[in-house]
């Protein structure tokens, strides 16, 4: 595939120590003569590669825009696979954009967002899941997230996939054996032994796929309710949890209104938490609309932690929202008893609130205040979200839909390839089911995936990554 040679500035924006310019294709030796002098008067070309230079960037009328470190990247040992210039200059808004005008005057093209490690995944550098992995690296927000992202990153889905792919393909060519030359007897197994294998091979892309509930909670998020009575606790919650004080906290009740969001990483899972109003008959328009949007908030999560003031008797809304959230049809609820530091935990609270707390089935104690219970609480949500005995780093686990998709559907696959043996169907027609179970197998890795899948990956990414 033959590419035009681009250039972006690969730094965020704004004033640091060093900025960062890379150009990346056939031309970029070139361009990295015209804009870069080394002092040692020995152009850049005719350098070792990989070897730092020292020397001046120049601009299209040959003044010196700044100076800095050019690195030339041969193809195919570069990120892209092709020849790459690595241009470290001052930092500064001015200075790199200066740096990265002299690279497009000299004939390179403005990148397009993530139009680098697009090329690196079209010379074969990265597969497709690689290529989503680093991704997630750039936009991750907590360590779960950095750690399946390095898993990702170091082909463990990829491996796994192509496992699956070369085990089908070996009784897809014991199959065709048996089609092509029907008297020669070339085919090794019989048709219980391909089953068998069938089942295997099927059992194994289930476990694969089983995985994508954990990767779902660490890549995704789990989308996450705090709710409960006015005053409850649940905006020292919020804030113990997201370990900032987002959510103001007084001893008003009614004092938050609307909705506060954050991402936070709570036992290993990823939860997109939410503070919300606390339930009651509103007293104005404004916590009215709150408590609206709370209500609306709950039934688009998948968790709740409905909390209760272990210290209080409940009231008339506390116990119509109990209610609602045991009412459920989808989706975990935790019922975690508040204020612990008050009454002593379960034994000194108001028998009433244990009373409703003890309706759920997912039950935690805590102070929110003090954070006592936090670590427990922490382990119950990691228990219903992550299977304990996947490793993020070096399990393969699968991260988003669109792997997911491609499993299920290759697993449907095997299963009517299995069917159609065990019924006394023709060889041939479990081999176009396996055609297409392999077919889904390679989309994980980007082989045969339409471009719009692809472009839509790759825009995700910042220009110049």
């Amino acid at each position: 595939m033959s590419f035009d040679t681009i250039a972006a500035i690969s730094t965020p924006r704004g004033k640091g120590g060093v900025a960062l310019i890379r150009i990346s294709g056939a031309d970029a030796a070139d361009i990295g003569d015209r804009i870069f002098r080394p002092k040692n008067k020995k152009p850049l070309s005719a350098h070792t590669e990989r070897t730092a230079v020292f020397g001046d960037i120049v601009g299209a009328d040959g003044a010196a825009v700044d100076s800095g470190l050019a690195v030339l990247f041969r193809a195919p040992r570069s990120f892209t696979g092709e020849d790459t210039v690595e241009i470290s200059c001052h930092g500064g808004v001015l200075v790199s954009a200066a740096v990265l005008g002299a690279a497009l005057a000299a004939g390179a093209r403005q990148a397009e967002a993530g139009e680098f490690t697009r090329r690196a995944y079209a010379a074969g550098k990265l597969t497709l899941t690689e290529a989503e992995s680093l991704g997630m690296l750039l936009d991750a927000r907590t360590d779960s997230q950095l750690r399946l992202a390095r898993g990702g990153m170091s082909g463990v889905v990829s491996r796994a996939s192509e496992e699956l792919s070369s085990r089908i393909s070996e009784v897809l060519g014991d199959i065709y054996a048996r089609v092509d030359f029907p008297d020669e007897d070339l085919g090794e197994l019989s048709t219980d032994e391909v089953i068998a294998r069938l089942e295997d091979i099927s059992a194994c892309a289930g476990r694969l796929a089983a995985t994508y509930s954990t990767g779902r909670a660490i890549a995704e998020g789990i989308p996450t309710v705090i709710c409960g009575r006015t005053n409850a606790g649940k905006s020292t919650l919020y804030n113990r949890m997201t370990g900032e004080d987002s959510a103001i906290v007084t001893a008003a009740e009614g004092t938050t209104r609307d909705i506060l969001t954050e991402t936070v990483s709570f036992g290993g899972v990823t939860l997109r938490l939410s503070d919300t109003a606390g339930i009651r008959e509103g007293q104005d328009e404004a916590e009215r609309i709150g408590i609206d949007r709370a209500r609306e908030r709950i039934r688009g999560s998948e968790l709740v932690l409905f909390l209760i003031d272990g210290s209080r008797e409940p009231d008339a809304d506390e116990y119509s929202l109990a209610d609602e959230l045991t009412a459920r049809g989808f989706g975990r609820v935790i019922a975690v008893l508040g204020k612990s530091d008050l009454t002593d935990g379960v034994n000194g609270a108001v028998p009433d609130a244990v009373e409703l707390w003890s309706r759920f089935d997912d039950r935690a104690v805590i102070s929110a205040s003090s954070g006592e219970g936090m670590d427990a609480l922490a382990n119950m949500v990691a228990g219903i979200f992550l299977d304990s005995s996947l490793s993020p780093e070096t399990d393969a686990v699968v991260q988003n839909e669109r792997q997911y998709a491609a499993l299920k559907e290759a697993r449907q696959a095997i299963d009517e390839a299995r069917e159609a043996l065990a019924v006394g169907f023709s060889p041939d027609v479990a081999g176009i089911s396996l055609e297409s179970a392999l077919s889904s197998l390679r989309a994980i890795d980007g082989r045969g995936v339409c471009a719009e899948v692809v472009d839509g990956i790759f825009a995700k990414f910042c220009v110049g990554k």
